[in-house]
């Protein structure tokens, strides 16, 4: 796996939107979210003709993607947003493009379509990162976020992922003027959930957002089990927030395809459980993690007992987010229940 080399400040960074382009639903937000990610990181951000472009074709956006890969000034690709038909995009990427320059891709949710064709194609890249989630709304970037994204695109380095202590699953509407200065309504945290083995395990990791995942297997896009021996495997759910039954059949899949029975550990995302309309009490919140929770246990120890399994863990959807790296290397220690990642 190929690890792109980091950027310097000054570097120039594209900008796209290879699935919804949430920049030309609220301008105003993307605007803050480029002036904090040249405040916080000194990098330069470039963005291209279907960034800000409602409605824009998959082609259009696979256009853009292959010309950020395309030109040796662009060190770097942040995804504003995830979306729905990315599976959509990546047929028509120029797989020779990525691997002669290979860049650092930062994205998540439907953003998986393209970390997965990169992990095929042997290129890391990051899982994680919204600009319009996680870097423009708010009064400030969280710091654990910041901390990610300066480690996965600048600084490198081995960081311990730690729990920040409270978690939203929305922030304001983008049309409320105070999604620019307040963040949502959060909540406390509790510790994460750990299965399997009292074990440290550490290997490359692949995965992403279950939703995602199950296209891409009906397309046959997944690695074959036998490529993701040794792995961690990142799992994540979306704000469509999938029961905990759709979960469990999701991971029967992946164990029938031998993924869960190859892999040396899971690390879940803590899930959302609430959206604008949705507002679960704090002991109903509980009790539908819970549910995922022990769903996700139960299905995994049946296909591999082994597995050092951890849940909870505050990257995906929620927010204050740990960017991880895909395709690099994550350590889970159950005998110390710590999670590392190496950018």
């Amino acid at each position: 796996m190929r690890i792109p080399p980091k950027l310097h400040a000054g570097d120039r960074v594209a900008i796209l939107s290879p699935a919804f382009a949430a920049p030309a639903e609220a301008p105003e937000l993307h605007e803050q979210a480029m002036r904090r990610l040249v405040e916080k990181t000194g990098l330069v951000p470039v963005e291209y003709p279907t960034t800000r472009m409602r409605d824009a074709t998959p082609q259009q956006r696979a256009v853009d993607v292959d010309a950020a890969f395309a030109d040796p000034s662009i060190r770097g690709i942040l995804a504003t947003i995830g979306g729905d038909d990315q599976m959509l995009v990546v047929p028509h990427l120029d797989p020779a493009l990525a691997l002669a320059d290979p860049k650092p891709f930062v994205g998540y949710s439907d953003n998986t379509n393209i970390l997965n064709w990169l992990w095929g194609l042997g290129i890391a890249g990051y899982h994680g990162g919204s600009t319009a989630v996680h870097l423009g709304p708010g009064p400030a970037v969280d710091d654990v976020h910041l901390l990610s994204l300066r480690a996965a695109l600048i600084d490198g380095g081995e960081i311990e992922i730690i729990e920040p202590g409270e978690s939203e699953d929305v922030g304001r509407r983008w049309t409320d003027p105070r999604a620019l200065t307040e963040y949502g309504d959060r909540t406390p945290t509790g510790p994460w959930a750990w299965s399997g083995p009292e074990r440290r395990v550490e290997g490359r990791t692949w995965g992403g957002c279950l939703e995602v995942l199950d296209g891409l297997a009906w397309a046959d896009r997944l690695p074959a089990a036998s490529d993701l021996e040794g792995a961690v495997l990142l799992l994540e759910t979306s704000e469509e927030r999938p029961s905990a039954g759709w979960v469990a059949r999701w991971l029967r899949g992946l164990g029938e395809r031998g993924i869960l029975q190859a892999v040396a550990g899971v690390l879940i995302a803590r899930p959302l459980v609430s959206d604008f309309e949705f507002h679960p009490t704090g002991s109903e919140a509980q009790a539908l993690r819970d549910e995922q929770r022990d769903a996700a246990i139960e299905v995994i120890s049946r296909y591999n007992r082994e597995a050092v399994v951890c849940i909870g863990v505050p990257f995906g959807h929620t927010r204050p987010q740990w960017i991880l790296p895909y395709g690099g290397r994550v350590v889970l220690d159950g005998s110390t229940q710590r999670v590392f990642a190496r950018y």
